[in-house]
């Protein structure tokens, strides 16, 4: 990867639990450490899951549904991820960047479900 974001939502998702994966290798051995970093790499590794499930939805109602699985799979890895900022488990500036792309991705799937809902009008 060049630096850049992929533009396709599925790689960027794929992209995104890959560095969580990366940081959760990296995190310390305590047992504070492990059950948050746990949390953290569940959900993040559920965003993509769930957005490759809609790719087979049989109706939009489903893709809205899937979509929004992600949605609350991104906030909840949003949590997990301040907390161990917020904690002092992982220095913020390594956690930073993650949670931009948490905003960023969920700006998109936000932005996805609007026009999902759109186009049914």
């Amino acid at each position: 990867m060049n630096g850049k974001p992929p533009h396709d939502i599925y790689e960027r998702t794929k992209v995104f639990a890959l560095r969580v994966i990366r940081l959760f290798a990296a995190l310390p051995k305590t047992t504070e450490a492990r059950v948050i970093g746990k949390q953290v790499l569940r959900s993040a590794t559920s965003v993509g899951a769930h957005l490759r499930e809609g790719r087979r939805s049989r109706s939009d109602a489903e893709l809205v549904s899937k979509i929004g699985g992600a949605l609350q799979e991104l906030d909840e890895n949003g949590y997990w991820l301040e907390l161990l900022s917020d904690s002092e488990i992982m220095k913020s500036e390594s956690v930073k960047p993650l949670l931009a792309e948490v905003n960023e991705l969920t700006a998109i799937l936000v932005t996805s479900v609007k026009n999902v809902k759109a186009r049914k009008k």
